[in-house]
């Protein structure tokens, strides 16, 4: 019996309720590993992962064919930072789920308890070929910290999280210098303060800890995993010279630490490249914005990969792409890379296996490789071109639906129907 045999064999025995086995036939698959293109390949995914992808492969007997006709089939992208889930209404409060700014919580605040699997911007991401995501929070009370991020998973029904307290976020810069005291010299104070806190505290009896410590007891202990190197601290700057300091940080207290935004951090390639600290970057930002950003430039992602450092994408558009349009404003974002110097395969990879490895699934999503989740995406055209659209989306095997709350506005109300006798309510 071959691998592939027993593969499918033991994930039909072990998901007995996922049982269909799915073929996808003659399709141009981009796997996202070193093998490279795939062409007229065969895609065999059962019980939620995949078992095989070959060049002119055969089909199990059984199995659901479906012909791609030549189309691409890429991993399900994922989004290196959202706030899915967390907002939907800007102007409504209680949709707005994703900071706080008063209390007492700060690195202890978790957004995961907050996630709305009814949210209508979740099948709208999805649709457009978006799977995975990481939802991170916008600002918690206690300066620097925002709080700790949430994997999700975009699949139908009320499970959608992937993992909770994946990785615990903090800001420094100009948009929280006000919460530390008015300096950024104070928000780097206050942060390696918070981790030297967390590190005595660990050491200390169970219940115990040091007396005069600056951080309530839910803050210290949200940091512990962060001081064991379980969990990766996400530190948003954009400066040079603040990520220089999140660089010292990471050598001095031996933790792993994730750059987002980065907008300077293309001049310190090299250094970050060497400390194995990768980055989640905008492709999309460009203009000086801030006094923070004024060495913005569309190349950074290019620059960042060709000095060997991780990347993965993620497009603000001043926080409203963060929720609305992410999977479409992602892909976006990584065309607009590629036409600034970034390789295609990296770009593609920047929004499938980048991100899952940053934020520690890589084992287990974005690739097509055997025993990774079946999260797979059939394109009508080039993934990285926005007038293309999945014209078949799974999530862990299972096939979602494409419709939306927009796609059925539009077929209730499209200029076909003007004749019609009855109203749009009856169609």
């Amino acid at each position: 019996m071959t691998r592939a045999a027993l593969l499918l064999a033991f994930l039909l025995a072990a998901s007995p309720a996922a049982g269909q086995v799915v073929a996808i036939v003659h399709a141009k698959a981009y796997p996202i590993t070193p093998r490279g293109v795939v062409e007229d390949a065969t895609l065999v995914f059962a019980g939620g992962r995949i078992v095989s992808l070959t060049a002119h492969g055969a089909t199990p007997p059984g199995a659901e064919i479906i012909d791609a006709a030549g189309r691409i089939v890429t991993p399900g992208l994922m989004n290196g930072a959202t706030q899915l889930g967390l907002g939907e209404v800007s102007g409504a409060s209680d949709t707005q789920d994703q900071g706080v700014a008063t209390g007492p919580l700060g690195a202890a605040f978790d957004v995961h308890y907050a996630l709305n699997p009814n949210s209508t911007l979740l099948p709208v991401a999805r649709a457009d070929g978006l799977t995975r995501a990481m939802s991170y929070p916008a600002g918690a009370a206690t300066a620097p910290f925002s709080g700790a991020g949430a994997l999700i998973r975009l699949s139908p029904g009320p499970d959608i999280l992937e993992r909770p307290r994946a990785a615990v976020f903090a800001e420094v810069g100009d948009n929280t210098l006000a919460k530390a005291g008015g300096s950024r010299a104070a928000q780097w104070v206050l942060l390696r303060n918070a981790l030297l806190e967390a590190k005595h505290y660990a050491g200390a009896p169970k219940g115990e800890g040091p007396r005069d410590q600056l951080l309530s007891r839910p803050d210290v202990e949200a940091l512990g995993p962060v001081i064991s190197s379980a969990t990766p601290l996400a530190i948003t700057a954009e400066r040079e010279s603040d990520i220089r300091e999140a660089i010292a940080l990471a050598q001095d207290l031996h933790i792993r630490v994730v750059i987002l935004g980065g907008s300077e951090a293309w001049t310190l390639g090299p250094a970050l490249a060497a400390a194995h600290i990768p980055v989640v970057l905008d492709p999309e930002a460009n203009l000086p914005q801030t006094f923070d950003k004024l060495g913005a430039r569309l190349d950074n992602a290019a620059l960042l990969a060709r000095n060997g450092v991780a990347i993965a994408f993620s497009v603000s558009g001043n926080g409203i792409y963060l929720s609305y349009n992410a999977g479409l404003a992602l892909r976006e974002g990584a065309g607009l890379a590629v036409a600034n110097g970034l390789s295609y395969p990296d770009a593609l990879a920047a929004i499938t296996k980048g991100p899952a490895e940053i934020w520690g699934v890589g084992d287990h999503y974005g690739r097509l490789a055997p025993g990774f989740d079946a999260d797979v995406v059939i394109w009508d055209g080039d993934p990285l071109e926005p007038a293309s659209a999945p014209v078949a989306v799974f999530v862990r095997g299972v096939r979602a639906s494409l419709t939306t709350r927009q796609t059925r506005l539009r077929d209730r109300y499209a200029p076909a129907h003007a004749g019609d006798g009855l109203p749009p309510a009856y169609r």
